[in-house]
């Protein structure tokens, strides 16, 4: 008879060997190291390190692999294994991801967070937009506000004649429907766009006045209800290094990420927003709140929005795009 335990000794050090290997995840962020997206992420990668048993390993990078708008293909090249992405970044690339920068979307980045999440899984996701890397969260910033550093906004009328700088997607076109003179430029450059004078403002989440070390640039602050615009972002992963996971832990990966990731996420831009609003206070930044006929008006200006995303999407193969806009504004309402 042929003798079984050697074979069986064999199996059981090659499982243990699997059970204790370990994988280091590089990440990369292309916002500064107190950015709240850069502890953000590293401090999600080492809840993985602590539920895998250190399993998972977490090095952030000292500078980022690649400037936002590349970071998707540097992680889908591999790069880098773990980044976040903004879809606007790289106008024609990303249909679908649109649903969740619409204006008036809400007032909390958990909330959109969350809803977005959820709602991208049950209807976008398919669309494989992705491709090529592994999604593990959709997520958003906080309400979008109107900053500048000329003269306070309180109509549209206001906007005129100043320049702004915007990230690109679908706040590019607000502003276009507004008739406000845009700059499409990454995040990271205002500070010196605004020093230079080249643009006059910029439309943020409150948290980049911080992030960006603003407050000495922007003299004026204009929230709207429910947030002027959002932007879509996702957390995502190298396919290859997702692929060498051992799968108990892509297991406990998948738990922390998804919808627990977006809230995990939504309350770091919640806090910084409010402590952003905080040192603006502090920096005599003035503030207003968008009065209900600048609402009404920016309504108006901005109604045609959802519709053309709606028939974008449509033509992409989503069936009834408009009522999964509708969808996400009842999810996000629904999030606690």
């Amino acid at each position: 008879m042929p003798n079984f335990k050697p074979l069986a000794a064999a199996a059981l050090l090659a499982f243990a060997g699997a059970a204790s290997a370990q994988v280091t995840l590089t990440l990369s962020s292309w916002v500064p190291p107190a950015h709240l997206l850069t502890r953000a992420q590293s401090d999600w990668c080492n809840e993985v390190s602590k539920a895998t048993s250190g399993r998972i390993k977490c090095n952030l990078l000292p500078k980022a692999v690649a400037p936002a708008p590349a970071t998707f293909d540097a992680v889908r090249d591999g790069l880098a294994d773990l980044s976040f992405i903004v879809q606007g970044y790289t106008p024609g690339r990303f249909t679908m991801t649109k649903v969740a920068e619409m204006p008036f979307l809400g007032d909390s980045a958990v909330a959109t967070s969350v809803a977005y999440h959820r709602i991208h899984e049950k209807h976008l996701a398919k669309f494989d937009e992705h491709k090529g890397v592994k999604v593990l969260a959709m997520f958003t910033h906080g309400p979008g506000v109107i900053f500048n550093a000329k003269k306070p906004v309180t109509s549209l009328a206001d906007l005129q004649g100043l320049k702004f700088r915007v990230g690109g997607g679908v706040v590019n076109e607000i502003g276009k429907a507004l008739g406000v003179n845009m700059t499409l430029k990454p995040a990271p450059e205002s500070y010196e766009l605004l020093s230079t004078g080249v643009v006059d403002g910029t439309w943020f989440p409150d948290e980049s006045i911080v992030s960006f070390k603003l407050d000495k640039v922007i003299k004026h602050r204009t929230a709207v209800p429910g947030g002027l615009y959002n932007t879509s972002f996702a957390l995502i992963m190298n396919q290859a290094t997702w692929d060498k996971i051992p799968k108990a832990d892509q297991e406990v990966i998948t738990k922390l990420a998804g919808e627990n990731a977006a809230r995990f996420i939504g309350k770091y831009w919640d806090e910084t927003d409010a402590q952003s609003r905080d040192v603006q206070k502090a920096a005599g930044v003035q503030s207003i709140t968008a009065s209900p006929a600048f609402v009404a008006e920016f309504k108006a200006k901005t109604a045609a929005i959802d519709e053309a995303w709606a028939k974008e999407a449509e033509a992409k193969g989503l069936k009834n795009a408009a009522a999964v806009l509708q969808e996400l504004r009842a999810e996000i309402a629904k999030v606690k």
